[in-house]
């Protein structure tokens, strides 16, 4: 240990003491550390791995931190330098080389180098401050490296299936290293957050999500795939870039597209069984919607874009009405956007209204939705059957200003991924006919963002409660307050449905669970945060965030009859952190241990 306490010194006088605060280390291991249950030190897990193989396999790998019988045992001593470090110290040498990073893509590839090498290395890293490292392996920094996939690509993280693959889908799940498989991310790439079709390059989204499933609610890892559907792709730079790594041609549609959807999913159930959850995630609008419709009843299987959005920013509103001390039937709803994030939305905050005691047809008449045509109407042609719903008997309105004048909302959701929608005569608008209107401008990357928290703030004198998709730094105006713009991050919600529902085995997933999710996070807002100007916890509680998800889940789940393993846990919160993943290092030196000497002696004729 005097080689790990040497790096350990020689960091420190490298001015590392505030690294050391600024990224949450302690002795301890740290809170969030602490309260990851499951196998710890000193755990013992059976391998049969050995030698080189140890080394190279991200899930045992531990760099310098196995101890010199470990590396005996193993068959990996000379494998590694003659020297041991504690995982804090490696966690510092992570940092000194991340820090000579100037922007944030590299940033990115350095963490995501560093989860294909050790993969307990990077949680920890992750768990440690996760809200410094999130908006880096996921949005904002995850949409520039999906547009870079081709040049970041380093080593397979994920399986790529084909158009070509149909028939033989099953052989491919063979391909994959891990055999059980409780949760899949599945993209066709088409919808990447706001930038459009990015094709093949769209795998970056099922690692990222898949990343927080872990780093945010302590599903293992190994128990993670994620899914890139390669049909093609319409992005004619990508079309024509020699460099790309997808399929060359036009997206294939219509019934071709629908048989690989289907052969995808009867493929994965058989292999993995009928409790695996398949989060659909950036499928474009045409598809989102009737892949939704098409399999919620039939698989375990939800859209984050479309159900996880929607959780989000009704907790946001749920928490807003605590500011502005009144209830849903004061308030009027526009949108901007009518795509699936805002359907979403509409359809939850329809639950919640009914729930609040607001009939159907009353909840209705407080949501108007504004797309590129303007203002949805009665009456105006091709209307999709999701838009119909949410008409409204009033003649057109072309613009979203025009909007905002002559319905004088009192919230404005911004899903249209138009950077700059909500524009200075918006926003001074709203605050002249609102005390406190309730901007959330919800669309990613931070470029598609409607407005800026400065904007939201200065605009309507500190009086906006204001959300958003990208996160924002803390804005302080003139007389001195400072807000602190709340981040309407999906992962508060996504990793905690997804390990309540694979903690019980859920059969389906209703809308039920949605809104008990909204419900939890906006109870876990504090007066104090409400005061900073936050509509959700601070991201550094995002763990315990999503444990009281997945608790509340599992009671709804024995509630209603949608769980699958028995006998119901009489202590479900003990039985979930039973199952949380622990970036601590397992102990892989053999338990040796000596029988009494005389039943060791050896027999003589």
């Amino acid at each position: 240990m005097n080689a790990a306490r040497n790096v350990s010194a020689m960091v420190l006088g490298r001015r590392a003491v505030g690294r050391v605060a600024a990224v949450g280390i302690r002795g301890d291991c740290g809170a969030e550390r602490g309260s990851s249950s499951g196998p710890g030190p000193g755990h013992r897990p059976h391998i049969k791995t050995r030698g080189y193989e140890v080394t190279r396999n991200p899930h045992l790998n531990k760099g310098m931190a196995f101890s010199l019988e470990e590396r005996l045992q193993l068959g990996i001593h000379g494998l590694l330098p003659p020297c041991f470090l504690t995982q804090d110290v490696q966690v510092l040498r992570v940092l000194e080389s991340y820090e000579t990073k100037t922007n944030d893509l590299d940033k990115y590839i350095i963490l995501m180098t560093l989860q294909d090498r050790n993969e307990k290395l990077f949680y920890r890293i992750i768990t440690s401050n996760i809200e410094r490292f999130m908006p880096i392996i996921y949005t904002p920094t995850v949409g520039l490296a999906c547009q870079q996939y081709g040049l970041a690509f380093r080593r397979p993280r994920g399986l790529f299936i084909t158009i070509h693959d149909k028939g033989h889908i099953a052989t491919m799940l063979n391909s994959w290293p891990e055999e059980d498989i409780k949760a899949v991310v599945v993209t066709d790439g088409e919808r990447i957050l706001g930038l459009g079709d990015l094709g093949s390059y769209g795998m970056g989204i099922p690692v990222g999500k898949l990343a927080l499933y872990t780093a945010c609610g302590g599903v293992k890892p190994q128990h993670c795939l994620p899914v890139l559907l390669d049909v093609g792709t319409d992005n004619e730079a990508l079309l024509n870039d020699p460099l790309y790594i997808g399929l060359k041609h036009k997206r294939v549609r219509g019934p071709a597209y629908d048989d690989l959807v289907d052969e995808f999913m009867q493929a994965v159930t058989n292999r993995y069984g009928m409790n695996c959850l398949i989060q659909f995630e950036d499928f474009a609008n045409s598809n989102a919607f009737r892949l939704l419709n098409k399999y919620r009843n039939k698989y375990l299987t939800f859209n984050d874009d479309i159900q996880g959005t929607a959780a989000v920013a009704v907790a946001g509103i749920i928490a807003a009405l605590r500011i502005t001390k009144n209830k849903f039937h004061d308030h009027k709803f526009v949108f901007q956007g009518a795509g699936e994030a805002a359907m979403g939305i509409a359809h939850l905050l329809m639950m919640a209204m009914e729930k609040a005691g607001i009939p159907k047809q009353e909840a209705l008449k407080k949501i108007w939705m504004v797309d590129s045509k303007g203002l949805i109407t009665k009456g105006r042609s091709h209307l999709t059957h999701e838009k119909e719903m949410f008409a409204q008997d009033h003649p057109p309105i072309k613009s979203l200003a025009e909007v905002v004048s002559e319905i004088k909302p009192t919230a404005l959701i911004g899903v249209a991924a138009i950077g700059g929608a909500f524009t200075e005569q918006i926003l001074k608008e709203m605050a002249s006919f609102n005390k406190h209107p309730i901007i959330f401008a919800l669309s990613n990357p931070t470029s598609k963002s409607e407005c800026t928290a400065v904007d939201c703030y200065r605009l309507s004198e500190g009086r906006g409660i204001f959300a958003s998709g990208s996160p924002f730094d803390p804005v302080t105006l003139p007389d001195g307050r400072t807000f602190v713009p709340g981040q309407g991050n999906n992962a508060y919600i996504f990793p905690g449905v997804a390990l309540g529902v694979i903690a019980c085995g859920m059969k389906h997933i209703d809308e039920a669970i949605f809104l008990i999710s909204a419900e939890v996070l906006a109870d876990l807002v504090t007066d104090k945060d409400l005061a900073e100007g936050r509509l959700y916890p601070p991201l550094s509680t995002i763990r315990d965030v999503s444990f009281k998800i997945a608790k509340e889940i599992m009671d709804y789940a024995y509630k209603n009859n949608l769980a699958a393993y028995y006998p119901e846990p009489e202590d479900k919160e003990a039985f979930i952190r039973a199952q949380i993943y622990s970036p601590d290092y397992d102990s892989f030196a053999l338990d040796n241990y000596k029988w009494p000497k005389e039943a060791m002696e050896i027999q003589k004729v």
